[in-house]
């Protein structure tokens, strides 16, 4: 019987080899508007996105930059919000996002906003990972972190989570396990994805 931990962590690595691969600037630049123009035109426009603050994400390495999208949804008046790692094993928290205003290193080197800036619960969580699969679940980096904060926000209220990836991070079956929560969208540089109705 495969251990469903050894599963993960060697989907993590090829997973990490093939995102890290993408290294050419305009190809990256060019999914990034693509997502942006994605989400607006087939989730945005017809309505299906739910009123309230938008939790992005600061890209760390190689993954997808959602900033382009955020920038436009804040020119466009919404509230944006970026996450902040607490302890491992805990829930992300999320704090405004203020472009005019300087951010700080958080727990692992990714950018936050301070800690003076207000927290946001979040209506829609855009999601960063190393990989996903056709049935919406998505492999992150192995803390939990994404997965323990969908679970707590989706006992609040409902919250559209919607996973932002290259074309390229598909993988025929992501390894799962019980607590894995599973993505309502994922967007790529090709095609949008949904999960729910």
């Amino acid at each position: 019987m495969t251990d469903p931990r050894a599963a993960k962590d060697a989907a993590r690595a090829q997973a990490r080899a093939r995102r890290d691969s993408l290294s050419d600037d305009r190809m990256r630049a060019f999914a990034a508007d693509a997502l942006r123009d994605r989400f607006l035109e087939e989730l945005v426009r017809p309505g299906l996105v739910p009123d309230g603050p938008v939790a992005g994400y600061w890209p760390l390495g190689s993954e997808l930059d959602a900033r382009p999208l955020l920038l436009h949804l804040r020119t466009g008046g919404r509230s944006i919000a970026l996450p902040v790692s607490g302890p491992r094993g805990q829930a992300l928290t999320f704090r405004d996002w203020d472009p005019a205003q300087p951010l700080a290193a958080g727990r692992y080197g990714i950018q936050e906003p301070s800690a003076d800036r207000p927290e946001v619960v979040p209506a829609v969580l855009l999601v960063p990972m190393l990989a996903f699969d056709r049935s919406g679940h998505r492999l992150g980096y192995g803390a939990g972190y994404y997965d323990r904060t969908l679970d707590a926000l989706r006992a609040i209220r409902p919250v559209l989570a919607v996973g932002m990836a290259f074309a390229a991070q598909e993988m025929d079956s992501v390894p799962c396990g019980a607590h894995d929560e599973r993505l309502d969208w994922i967007l790529t540089e090709r095609e949008t994805l949904r999960f729910t109705q």
